[in-house]
């Protein structure tokens, strides 16, 4: 993985994007690099029986990523910033290793997505089926003291796209697609 993706901290800033075509022409037109474009993500959400993970604001979820090859083990929580993610060679194995130990998939979702770097920053724009454009402004970190000072960076960034606080969405990828589910 990318230097951009170390650390156990995340701060990440999304942002719902009324048109896609025009945030692309924006990043275009900065010095930026293009870490991977149109991935289909496959992302397997794990929990038990019981939403232990959910209750106590955590998730463990499996990424297939192709045709980049990428394979991922994520977690996150319980605190807002705290997430980790390591490289793993064979998804259905990480899979059936967690079903074995009481984890059950509790959802699986498919999103689009490209991954860019500005600075030290990445952004990442996603389609989700049914939900839409979104672009998220991230940077990972071992430091928790430079959580405040990135989050101010980052919003500036975003208002480099012309992205306000209006266009902030605080929900989580997995609790949107749920939400989509129930109505």
């Amino acid at each position: 993985m990318s230097e951009h993706f170390e650390g156990k901290f995340e701060v990440e800033l999304k942002y719902r994007l009324a048109s896609k075509s025009q945030f692309l022409e924006t990043l275009n037109s900065m010095k930026h690099e293009v870490m991977l474009q149109d991935n289909l993500e496959s992302d397997w959400y794990f929990d038990t029986p019981e939403q232990h993970l959910l209750v106590n604001n955590k998730s463990l979820c499996i990424r297939n990523m192709e045709p980049s090859g990428i394979k991922l083990w994520i977690v996150k929580g319980p605190e807002a910033d705290r997430c980790e993610a390591t490289n793993i060679t064979d998804a259905n194995k990480a899979k059936s290793m967690l079903n074995t130990m009481g984890y059950n998939i509790v959802l699986s979702m498919k999103k689009t997505r490209s991954i860019y770097f500005v600075g030290k920053f990445h952004i990442t724009v996603d389609n989700l089926d049914g939900l839409g454009d979104f672009a998220e402004f991230a940077i990972m970190t071992n430091d928790e003291s430079l959580l405040e000072s990135y989050k101010s960076e980052l919003i500036q960034l975003a208002s480099q796209f012309g992205l306000t606080s209006n266009e902030l969405e605080h929900k989580s990828y997995r609790v949107l697609y749920s939400e989509s589910l129930t109505l």
